[in-house]
């Protein structure tokens, strides 16, 4: 375990978890190497704040916010992440979670333990295109968080970076069938990619529009 897990705090937000007051861990390392990461000072970098001093931050902002977002990175690679959100739901607070979807067994034992309130799961690509976009092999571990979080109880969301030059109008149309067939009915957030910022690869410039989306009967596609 790292000794300093946590790279930075954002200390007040409200656009990260819906219609709530929070503020964001930003936790060191992950596992996969998206060509289009934003963080590669966090993916690639380590902490610089211990879990203690976070706890100390956290007791300040008792009754001014409602929720912290545990974010990265993948905050679920981290060996005793189940304990430290346990003692941040101890505080009261409400527990978001950002995660690429590939550590199943944890995600399981929060839902289990009731320690986790909102999920937004990052959706990289279809099984072909997975390791291309994310150089890692962990597309069925993302498939089986998806599957439990379509019949657990807490609300979620679903969203996917898009790069005109990584993924194609064709593939996301086949990954929003893939949503409707799964049966998820939420929110399917497609988020442009940010163009002239650093990111683990350089890449070229998306052209950031999308030509034709299928209609949808179940989930709601949303383009931001």
């Amino acid at each position: 375990m790292l000794a300093k897990p946590i790279c930075n705090i954002t200390p007040f937000t409200l656009l990260d978890y819906p219609n709530k007051s929070a503020c964001i861990l930003w936790y060191a390392g992950c596992n996969m190497r998206c060509l289009y990461c934003y963080n590669p000072e966090i993916v690639l970098g380590k902490g610089a704040i211990t879990f203690s001093e976070t706890i100390s931050f956290l007791k300040k902002r008792k009754g001014l916010l409602d929720a912290v977002v545990f974010s990265g990175g993948e905050c679920l690679i981290h060996k005793n992440i189940v304990e430290q959100i346990k003692e941040v739901k101890a505080l009261g607070f409400l527990v978001k979670i950002d995660t690429n979807g590939s550590n199943s067994k944890v995600v399981k034992q929060l839902l289990d333990n009731n320690l986790i309130d909102y999920v937004a799961l990052d959706f990289k690509a279809l099984k072909p295109n997975y390791n291309a976009i994310t150089k890692s092999n962990l597309f069925d571990e993302f498939e089986e968080t998806l599957d439990l979080l379509l019949v657990c109880s807490i609300p979620f969301e679903v969203r996917t970076t898009y790069h005109s030059e990584l993924i194609s109008d064709v593939e996301l149309n086949q990954m929003i069938h893939f949503l409707e067939d799964k049966n998820y009915k939420g929110n399917y957030y497609i988020q442009y990619f940010r163009n002239n910022v650093d990111t683990i690869e350089k890449l070229p410039i998306s052209k950031n529009k999308i030509t034709v989306l299928p209609i949808t009967q179940n989930l709601k596609v949303i383009i931001r």
